[in-house]
């Protein structure tokens, strides 16, 4: 079948109806016209027998009075001609068996006709009669004179049974075809009319009853798959009981996933709790108003309202208080605003409102009128009167942001001012300094992308045996991916600290760490792998104690891991530092202290805290072979590490001649581009 744009050429069913009527009538014409040729033979051949067989018996009895007389010659002949005058065309022969031969005598030349003719010779012989056709406009039937009782009155000789004679007679049967060929003709195209009748019948009635109602069905699949149109229905009308089930079916289908369509509708775009617009038809609200502002150049608002110590309710009155604590406010705010502004539950306890067509001073009032409603509200719950208060910030287009990503900065930038100054506040964006903020915020966005797509890094520095310039250790180094470039640590780790992801963070990078461990210690058993943790992380008691069994559960040793810590971690709290720190190398995890020298309380921490590593601060390394003073600083930090039992990794080394004078001074180990550049591991 040949092929249309990629689909296979296919029938209608209506067509599949022609093609199977006119098919089944051509076969059905093609068996008439041969079974009617069949029985038109049969037919005739039997009514020439019959015919013949009556006309034998007539000239049998014609023949009878001059049998009585003994068949003489000239009585048979007379009659014989008599006979073939009134049947035109006929042709009547008698010839006389032997016994009446032998006694009557023998016709003229009739024995040599005898003789050459094997079916007439058969005939005299067995007795049965014959129907031949010489061709196929006459034919022949020998019909045998058999003795009864009274023929041996005359033939006293012969017995019953025995042939006397045959009688041969040849006519034409033009006038026996014609007239049977009318009838059968009559009867074939009487037939034929009606079975194309039935056909007809049999077409339309399918078609009305069965293709019709299934056209009907597949237009209305059509329609719904194009429009994506639910609403589509399908007229059942037909009598068939079997497709009207299946349009009812169908349309009982078409209604269940219309309404189902439309809960999900629903829920994609709003708050199941709140029945609230959510956060993500909020994003395609802010986007279109954006657009119209723009084009009528006019200004909108932004509200963003996060309830204080939400957490607090929850813990205190359970989820279902809080639940109905959120739905409660969110019925105030919608009663305090007008009809064209749209208000979205973002997320947990944190609601955004969009004022079309309101500049920032009229945007601040409602935020006022907002705060100061909540502040004065007493939420009815079954526990008891509640009160509860939230932080508000309030951005302008385009004042704060003027695309949808600067608009969110602005937000979470004043909301963070807010809860900063001590929440239950109504906060703008007011100074340079929110805007500095801002960009912090649209780089935490990217930091939190990175995470989410998995484009954290972990590259690996190699930290070598000053005397032997053998690889004892990598530092584990985060890096961002971003398209074909990777961005260093130093652009981010100020912003995760301020923003609270510098666990997240971590997380990742002890992950991808010890992955990379597992490979190289393959080759390399007794390498270590230094981690330099966050500062926040490190004050998650938690998250610390539980890296022994991250370590475990990734199948490396603990006493392959080595903690970089610096002041930042040990100062806030000293005690715990250390309490932490002995159950770090209970598990025997070592602990260095990374920076050494650049804090004043540096040397406080040797006598305080268990650690393994004292990483010389770069500075001082970077600069020794040139600075008398740096020199001895580093020769000092080392001389006291080793009296301490400590091992000493210099930073920063750059070149061969700071190499060699680590090497004099007795430094223990270095890491730093002169060694090696951070990279994957290979």
């Amino acid at each position: 079948m040949k092929k249309i744009t990629g689909y296979v050429a296919q029938l209608t069913l209506g067509r599949l109806l022609i093609l199977l009527s006119v098919f089944s009538m051509a076969v059905a014409f093609a068996l008439i016209f041969v079974m009617s040729g069949m029985v038109r033979d049969r037919a005739i051949h039997d009514l020439a027998r019959d015919d013949a067989r009556q006309t034998s018996q007539l000239v049998f009895q014609s023949l009878y009075s001059a049998m009585r007389k003994g068949w003489r010659k000239q009585e048979v002949n007379e009659t014989i001609g008599r006979l073939n005058a009134v049947m035109p065309g006929a042709q009547i022969r008698v010839y006389r068996g032997e016994i009446v031969a032998l006694e009557f005598g023998e016709m003229e030349g009739e024995r040599e006709l005898i003789e050459k003719d094997s079916a007439l010779k058969r005939a005299m012989t067995n007795g049965q009669d014959a129907l031949l056709f010489p061709d196929n406009a006459t034919i022949r039937y020998l019909y045998p004179l058999l003795a009864t009782e009274e023929c041996l009155k005359c033939h006293a000789e012969s017995r019953v049974g025995a042939v006397h004679g045959v009688v041969d007679i040849v006519y034409p049967i033009s006038n026996l075809k014609v007239s049977f060929n009318e009838v059968l003709n009559s009867v074939v195209a009487y037939t034929l009319l009606v079975m194309g009748a039935v056909f007809a019948i049999l077409y339309f009635q399918l078609r009305y009853l069965v293709v019709t109602p299934i056209a009907n069905l597949v237009g209305v699949m059509r329609n719904v798959t194009m429009d994506m149109d639910l609403s589509h229905r399908v007229s059942s009308s037909t009598r068939l009981r079997e497709l009207n089930h299946l349009a009812e079916y169908f349309n009982h289908l078409l209604k269940t996933v219309q309404e189902y369509n439309t809960k999900l509708e629903e829920l994609s775009i709003r708050d199941p709790l709140t029945g609230l617009y959510n956060r993500r038809k909020f994003q395609e609200f802010i986007q279109h108003e954006i657009i119209r502002a723009t084009r009528h150049q006019r200004g909108f608002s932004v509200i963003m309202i996060d309830l204080d110590n939400f957490k607090y309710i929850n813990d205190t009155f359970g989820h279902p208080i809080g639940d109905m604590v959120l739905k409660e406010l969110s019925s105030m705010l919608g009663e305090a605003l007008r009809r064209g502004d749209m208000l979205a539950r973002l997320g947990g306890d944190e609601f955004a409102i969009i004022l079309p067509e309101t500049g920032a001073a009229n945007g601040f009032q409602v935020a006022t009128k907002l705060h100061q409603a909540l502040a004065g509200k007493e939420f009815e719950l079954p526990v008891g009167k509640i009160r509860s208060t939230a932080s508000f910030s309030m951005v302008s287009f385009p004042e704060d942001g003027q695309t949808e990503d600067q608009i969110y900065s602005a937000m979470d930038v004043v909301l963070y001012k807010a809860k900063r100054r001590g929440k239950n506040q109504v906060m703008t964006a007011e100074s340079e300094e929110d805007r500095s903020m801002m960009s912090i915020f649209k780089q935490g966005e990217f930091l939190r992308n990175a995470i989410h797509e998995n484009r954290i890094e972990v590259f690996l520095q190699p930290i070598v045996d000053v005397r032997t310039r053998e690889t004892m250790a990598f530092e584990a180094l985060v890096r961002i991916r971003d398209g074909g470039a990777i961005i260093p640590a130093g652009e981010f780790i100020e912003v995760a600290e301020e923003l609270g992801m510098a666990k997240d963070l971590d997380r990742e990078v002890f992950r991808k760490g010890l992955a990379h461990y597992a490979v190289i210690a393959k080759k390399r058993p007794h390498i270590k792998m230094f981690f330099n943790l966050f500062p926040r992380s490190f004050g998650d008691l938690e998250w610390v104690r539980g890296i022994p069994g991250m370590a475990r559960d990734a199948g490396v040793p603990c006493q392959s891991i080595v903690l970089e810590i610096t002041e930042r971690e040990a100062l806030p709290n000293l005690t715990q530092v250390r309490a932490v720190i002995e159950e770090l190398r209970a598990d025997k995890i070592s602990v260095a202290l990374d920076d050494f020298g650049s804090g004043f309380s540096s040397f406080l921490y040797l006598k305080y805290l268990s650690i393994d590593y004292v990483k010389i601060e770069g500075s001082f390394v970077r600069n020794m072979v040139a600075d008398e003073r740096d020199r001895i600083i580093v020769e000092q930090i080392n001389s006291m590490a080793h009296k301490f039992g400590l091992k000493t990794v210099a930073e920063f080394v750059e070149d061969e001649m700071t190499a060699e004078m680590l090497a004099e001074i007795g430094v223990d180990y270095a890491q730093g581009y002169f060694y090696g550049h951070p990279a994957l591991p290979s």
